[in-house]
């Protein structure tokens, strides 16, 4: 099944208590829960002004229902093609 990164803009994203994360992830949690089990959230990293999503979906159309169901900010969507890591160099030696 495809995989999605999400990126979205969140001013002071950084700065978020713990509070406001846990908040953030269960109102996530419950919109995914109400979807179905087509649509996996992986993880999120949070950076000072942004936050970027991991999400398995078999569209980007269904990442971008769960972001306008959640009312969360989404500004951009790839699909990942590839993924690498060390162990990707080790292969070819």
């Amino acid at each position: 099944m495809p995989r999605f990164i999400i990126e979205r803009a969140f001013p002071n994203a950084g700065k978020m208590s713990d509070d406001d994360l846990y908040a953030m992830a269960a109102k996530s949690y419950d919109v995914l829960h109400n979807m179905g089990p087509s649509i996996q959230w992986q993880e999120s990293y949070i950076t000072d002004d942004k936050i970027y999503c991991v999400y398995i979906a078999p569209s980007e159309d269904l990442v971008r229902e769960h972001a306008k169901r959640g009312q969360f900010p989404i500004d951009t969507v790839a699909t990942v093609r590839h993924i690498i890591d060390p162990t990707t160099a080790e292969s070819s030696a």
